[in-house]
């Protein structure tokens, strides 16, 4: 399954069932909804929630790297939460400056 996040002001944003949900998670939203919104009033709540998830993702990923000498040469390094939020905290901020809210599943 894809989420398809959708906003007047941005083209829109697909993910991965995973991805989605686990953002739509840290947002407080049900990702089992087949339908959401992120209210213009939400947004910059939700900016800054996801802006310190990614932080704190940040922090824990280099606390636990490992050596490249302990990977397999052929392992790809995972995507990290801030690599897959940071479309959508742009998606998010393009809303508010626009004042409109961010909607999935219609």
């Amino acid at each position: 399954m894809l989420f398809t996040f959708k906003s007047a002001t941005n083209a829109d944003l697909i993910m991965h069932e995973k991805s989605g949900k686990e953002i739509l998670l840290l947002l407080g939203k049900n990702p089992d909804e087949a339908r959401g919104i992120i209210t213009v009033e939400q947004l910059p709540g939700a900016v800054a929630t996801l802006q310190q998830a990614t932080a704190a993702d940040k922090a824990s990923s280099s606390e636990t790297a490992t050596s490249p000498s302990e990977t397999e040469p052929d392992d790809e390094p995972p995507v990290s939460l801030a690599q897959r939020a940071a479309p959508f905290i742009d998606m998010l901020e393009r809303a508010i400056k626009a004042g409109n809210p961010v909607l999935w599943g219609v």
